[in-house]
């Protein structure tokens, strides 16, 4: 065991541990068991690459430009140390010794000073040196140098998001894809329509696909534009955005180079302070990720009820992923929908408690950047894994009946007398539509007795193609 101390007091950590007595009193203070996100842990440590490498260039600029140098820089071995170990964090090594909780207080000042731990101590180890000689590398005076908690943390949650929204992004164009896929095999295949759960006028199933197509093509152009409302970051900004005790030149700087690491859009705020202060930006996003999750949840619960055993002559059949039941064999259940719908109220309560959070920021900062960021990175991971498991385990495998068309049934259902009002009237389809409904009949055998319209007509205005058709023209009557 290894003592360290702060102006609090002294703890033991263990010899090997690359964490250390500010991570330590983290997990002390915030009981919580609710796992750091590894994307955004990874983020942080780009972000402190782009610090290293600019606090680099800024070393020998000013020994090109000073004889007698102004300050002391660090030497460049140690320099070399912190830049290859934040690529290790940066890449997902060491993540084990990350031991901060998702849940805590402080702003995230606690994250910060556990990477800077962890950088300081692979540091020394790889200057030959034992974990915890901060003498010689320093999380505070080396790893920290020239940042803040207030603008390294908010910008690796903007990295982390981003990438992920990149993700996000392809995963809901490749579902469109292929639900655009049905849409186009299942071409002027009838289908009973409904509304409020009760039969309505007929439809097909292209045109049912074409409806999540649209929603889902509506979603992927609203996320594509997320990154840009976003990409301005904080980094150099300091503890409340003015840039106090750092450089200019960094402050100028270390944003394009995070931007060059990442190929990431990431520009410098305009306005560091409320670039700070404010994190409206992140409500905005993740109302476009609610959105979506309305768009899914509204498909699935579709396709679900369409393949349901509610149906008796059901033509939608999805597939069947795992055993259902314990006790009742044969039966399977639609379990791929069961999680999307699970997962999407979760991004709604995430969308509850950012935008909740995001209004309790006070002054020059917000406090609640942990429980706000997780929320957000939680939520896109839920639905890049909703649309793979739609379009993987759903969509693809999915299948009309198309032997089964429906149409008894469709010229059975009284609201199919909707496509005669044009010819005779609300009044005259009304008798129909009654008689169809009390006595069973068909819209064929309802019209023998009422002799509203010719057979021939009457077979002609019954045609799947006619029924679908967009609208009708004057000459069609006449």
């Amino acid at each position: 065991m290894r003592l360290e101390s702060d102006f609090i007091g002294e703890l033991t950590i263990p010899d090997d541990a690359l964490y250390g007595i500010h991570s330590v009193r983290a997990v002390e203070n915030f009981p919580d068991k609710t796992a750091f996100r590894k994307e955004w842990y990874q983020a942080v440590g780009t972000v402190k690459l782009a610090c290293y490498n600019t606090y680099q260039k800024f070393k020998q600029a000013a020994l090109q430009k000073y004889d007698d140098l102004p300050v002391k820089f660090f030497d460049d071995e140690v320099i070399e140390a912190l830049i290859i170990n934040a690529q290790k964090v940066s890449g997902g090594n060491f993540f084990e010794h990350f031991i901060v909780p998702a849940v805590q207080g402080g702003a995230g000042t606690s994250i910060n000073m556990n990477v800077n731990e962890i950088i300081a101590n692979s540091s020394l180890i790889s200057l030959g040196k034992k974990c915890g000689e901060y003498n010689f590398v320093d999380p505070f005076e080396h790893a920290n140098v020239f940042q803040s908690t207030n603008d390294v943390i908010p910008t690796a949650l903007t990295v982390a998001a981003m990438k992920m929204l990149i993700q996000l992004e392809d995963s809901i164009n490749t579902l469109r894809h292929n639900v655009e896929k049905q849409e186009s095999k299942n071409r002027n295949v009838l289908r009973q329509g409904y509304t409020q759960m009760q039969a309505a006028v007929p439809s097909t199933f292209d045109r049912l696909f074409s409806t999540y197509n649209n929603a889902l093509s509506r979603d992927w152009w609203r996320v594509s534009k997320c990154s840009e409302r976003i990409k301005e970051v904080n980094l150099g900004g300091g503890a409340i955005g003015t840039g106090i005790s750092i450089p200019r030149y960094f402050i100028m700087q270390v944003v394009n180079e995070l931007q060059h690491l990442t190929g990431l859009p990431v520009t410098r705020s305009e306005n560091l302070n409320d670039a700070t202060s404010n994190l409206d930006r992140f409500v905005e996003v993740h109302a476009t990720l609610k959105a979506h999750a309305v768009n899914l949840e509204k498909m699935v619960n579709d396709l679900r009820l369409l393949a349901s055993d509610l149906f008796i002559n059901k033509q939608l059949i999805i597939p069947q992923r795992q055993v259902g039941s314990s006790i009742m064999p044969g039966k399977v259940n639609p379990v791929i929908p069961e999680f999307v719908i699970s997962s999407v109220h979760k991004v709604y309560a995430n969308d509850q408690l950012i935008s909740s959070l995001c209004g309790q920021g006070c002054l020059e900062l917000n406090a609640y950047l942990p429980a706000i960021g997780h929320a957000l990175l939680e939520s896109l991971e839920l639905l890049i894994a909703c649309n793979n498991t739609i379009n993987d385990n759903l969509v693809k495998g999915m299948d009309v009946n198309k032997k089964n068309t429906l149409t008894d049934v469709t010229y059975f259902n009284p609201s199919v007398v909707t496509a005669l009002i044009p010819y005779v009237g609300y009044h005259k389809a009304s008798q129909l539509a009654k008689l169809m409904k009390e006595r069973s009949l068909s819209v064929f055998e309802a019209n023998n007795e009422l002799q509203l319209f010719e057979e021939n007509l009457l077979s002609e205005l019954m045609k799947p193609e006619a029924l679908v058709s967009l609208g009708y023209r004057l000459a069609d009557i006449k």
